[in-house]
């Protein structure tokens, strides 16, 4: 039979936590990178939106991948619904329900760009505004539950993903451009919605238009 209080999942449960931190923390600079509106010829807005995509969903499997052998590790129970319901488990209560609030909002994000085509532009703004808080409490879950985040490597990684998070934070708040009329953050080139007209442009003004969409497409 074999034994669920192998020291490898353990061992799995501490790395695959770490790892999905460094990775949201990724997802959320390259997020405040799109939505700023980053890119030029080298690395444009698709490519920088293809990236935050595709690490957001490295992220969520070493995320799943890291409740999963938490859960089968009985070693320390903490209760299969604790993963999604705050305050149930009877170890490291509080550390716990930290968890399970960031991946509450982290599931509502990610389910909210899934289908993001049926769900409205502003509630999709809305609720992307959840991955800062759930942010915040991943780090907050990391410090008091993680083994290794007190001391040492597993604190510089915490810090540091702190730090980065909360330059990105105020270089988003700062440095965050006016949205044209009509642009979304995955649309840079979207038309103007139904009812609005566009201011009239000359036809010189236009021509540039048109260059700078050829060279972001690129």
């Amino acid at each position: 039979m074999f034994a669920l209080t192998t020291p490898y999942l353990w061992y799995t449960t501490r790395a695959t936590g770490m790892v999905t931190l460094v990775l949201f923390t990724l997802v959320v600079s390259l997020g405040t990178l799109v939505a700023n509106r980053v890119g030029g010829r080298t690395i444009g807005r698709f490519e920088l939106n293809e990236l935050h995509r595709s690490v957001s969903l490295v992220a969520m499997v070493f995320l799943v991948i890291h409740i999963l052998t938490t859960l089968l590790d009985s070693y320390v129970a903490t209760g299969w619904l604790s993963p999604i319901v705050p305050f149930i488990s009877p170890y490291r209560r509080v550390g716990v329900a930290l968890g399970a609030v960031a991946f509450d909002l982290i599931l509502a994000v990610w389910v909210s760009s899934l289908l993001k085509a049926r769900v409205k532009q502003q509630s999709w703004r809305f609720i992307h505004w959840f991955s800062w808080l759930a942010f915040a409490s991943a780090i907050a879950h990391a410090y008091l539950t993680g083994t290794d985040a007190k001391r040492g490597v597993g604190l510089a990684v915490v810090a540091a993903c702190t730090l980065v998070v909360l330059l990105s934070a105020l270089w988003r708040f700062f440095a965050r451009p006016a949205r044209a009329a009509g642009r979304t953050a995955l649309s840079p080139l979207a038309a103007a919605p139904a009812g609005e007209t566009l201011p009239a442009t000359s036809t010189a003004e236009r021509d540039r238009a048109a260059r700078r969409s050829v060279q972001w497409r690129r």
